[in-house]
């Protein structure tokens, strides 16, 4: 379970600006990583405006040997460019990072829109720039060890990716206790599939983007009752941790003090016993009865669609949004596009068709899935 991750999406900064990093605190948490026993860090081309590979570059690479860690950072997929453009952008990677091979590659955020095209004709960016016939290559030079994609859509579309590019040997993936059996995210499924085809897993997310740090009192009450000395966060990464086939759990670390309680509790981690399981998903049912939309109010939109999409998973999604410390920064806003894209071929920052929703109690209940639809538009990325 000595499976840790280093996320370098959320880093200290100074000012408030993400551009402007405190390298002092980074690098001391870099080191404490590094010394607690774990190797991978995770970034991208995007995060931090465009600069954490180069922030990664300073605090990591520049400062310990090559082989004493592993490097994962992304292609910007979701980007339009040339082929041209494509070759460079990934030559700059290299550059930002310091590196000369990346130890995992990603391309970056595959969902429909971006696969198939809002009209599911297979024209997305992916396949319009060749994305993965250039990633073919760089490994074939050996600028790439591993190859995989980060997924943020449907678990049938990433079950036909793995069938059609065999070559994905990971994927990473939104998982933590409330994703798991969630409508849109699908930790559960999404997970089996990538074991059912025999590749392994990376963990994001694994405490929504520190929604899962703090929980309404009764739930952290279930959880203390077991463990009274293990911080609430803890749960979440010990619950991905113990998954068959993880290469990392990735944690987005912003001080020190987080650093040292994510390795201590990676250290310490072992398997849930039935005691601790029992509880965790105790706390994920109080969890729920504490949002918005809680269960039982969820259940009186089953049935309904909003143009062809189940508008219970739409208050799902934002019932869950609504109680996050950064609701534009997590999954379940992402997935609203996807699922018009697939079930109707709109887009979503088009003009969409108004639709009344009626519930089978006789409410009118247009202006809250409305102002729900609304909510999931304006905060998409």
């Amino acid at each position: 379970m000595k499976n840790l991750g280093f996320g370098m999406m959320r880093l200290p900064v100074i000012g408030g600006d993400p551009t402007n990093f405190n390298y002092e605190e980074l690098k001391k948490m870099v080191d404490a990583f590094l010394d607690a026993g774990y190797n991978y860090f995770d970034t991208s081309y995007v995060y931090h405006n465009g600069k954490s590979e180069e922030a990664t570059r300073k605090a990591l690479v520049e400062r310990h040997p090559r082989e004493s860690f592993r490097v994962a950072t992304k292609f910007p997929s979701f980007i339009p460019m040339s082929e041209e453009d494509v070759e460079k952008t990934f030559a700059q990677q290299l550059e930002n990072l310091g590196v000369e091979y990346i130890d995992y590659y990603l391309l970056h955020n595959l969902q429909t829109v971006w696969y198939d095209g809002i009209e599911g004709k297979g024209d997305g960016l992916f396949n319009s720039e060749h994305l993965f016939d250039h990633a073919k290559g760089w490994k074939a030079a050996g600028k790439i060890r591993h190859l995989g994609i980060s997924f943020h859509s449907s678990p049938a579309l990433l079950d036909r990716v793995l069938n059609e590019h065999p070559e994905i040997e990971f994927v990473q993936i939104a998982l933590n206790p409330i994703d798991w059996d969630s409508d849109w995210v699908a930790a559960r499924e999404c997970y089996e599939i990538i074991r059912r085809h025999g590749k392994e897993v990376i963990v994001m997310e694994a405490v929504k983007g520190g929604g899962l740090a703090k929980l309404p009192a009764a739930a952290e009450d279930v959880l203390k009752a077991v463990c009274p000395d293990k911080s609430i966060a803890s749960w979440s990464i010990r619950f991905a941790s113990q998954l068959e086939g993880v290469i990392a759990v990735l944690s987005g670390m912003s001080k020190l003090e987080q650093v040292m309680d994510n390795t201590k509790t990676a250290n310490e981690a072992e398997p849930f016993s039935e005691a601790e399981t029992e509880a965790l998903w105790k706390a994920m049912e109080f969890y729920r009865e504490c949002t918005p939309f809680p269960p039982a109010e969820l259940e009186k939109y089953r049935g309904l669609t909003w143009n062809g999409v189940d508008v219970y998973s739409i208050m799902q999604a934002y019932s869950i949004c609504l109680v996050q410390p950064d609701p534009s920064c997590i999954d379940d806003n992402n997935y609203f596009k996807n699922k018009l894209a697939e079930n109707s071929h709109l887009d979503i920052h088009g003009d969409l068709p108004h639709q009344e929703v009626i519930r089978a109690d006789g409410m009118n209940a247009t202006y809250i899935v409305d102002e729900a639809v609304a909510y999931l538009k304006r905060n998409t990325f």
